[in-house]
């Protein structure tokens, strides 16, 4: 099935993401090896899709080390986090890495796909940093709030010094 980019789903909290048809748990096997297996029309799609995706991401992290490090306000996060936890996932994001999408225009290294299991586990690990930012801003915790954040964002990075070329 594939999916325009101008085909949105909107959820309760009111985020925008691409519907997520085809992203399960299978999209942790195998990176996709042709755009027809994906919600996208094109690989290029795809790859503009992904890089504005965690571009939004980067600045939702920004935003929510404001609310809970600076103001420690975590009644401000919680839709950000609701965001977070929603776009930085595997099950969003990963289907946008359509096998051979590396070349000219994509930022991802051609090793992602070599190491495609590891790519995946580098989603988890982030995914439970998140998990553990958001039990820690909904106990008003926000000195284990400001350390999951951190944490989260060391495993972005860690896997854009491996993925991505700068």
């Amino acid at each position: 099935m594939r999916v325009g980019v101008a085909t949105l789903a909107i959820t309760i909290s009111g985020v925008a993401t691409l519907a997520s048809a085809g992203a399960n748990a299978d999209s942790l096997n195998a990176a996709p090896a042709h755009v027809d297996e994906t919600r996208f029309s094109s690989e290029r799609e795809a790859v503009m899709w992904r890089q504005q995706e965690l571009k939004d991401i980067e600045s939702l992290m920004r935003q929510l080390r404001f609310d809970l490090v600076n103001n420690q306000d975590a009644q401000s996060a919680k839709p950000r986090l609701k965001e977070l936890k929603e776009r930085a996932s595997a099950d969003n994001l990963m289907p946008a890495f359509i096998a051979g999408t590396h070349g000219p225009g994509s930022d991802a290294r051609p090793e992602l796909w070599e190491e495609w299991e590891r790519f995946g586990a580098g989603f988890h690990d982030m995914e439970q940093h998140i998990d553990t930012l958001i039990e820690a801003a909904n106990a008003g915790e926000y000195r284990a709030a400001a350390k999951a954040l951190s944490d989260t964002g060391r495993s972005c990075k860690s896997c854009h010094r491996q993925y991505r070329y700068d």
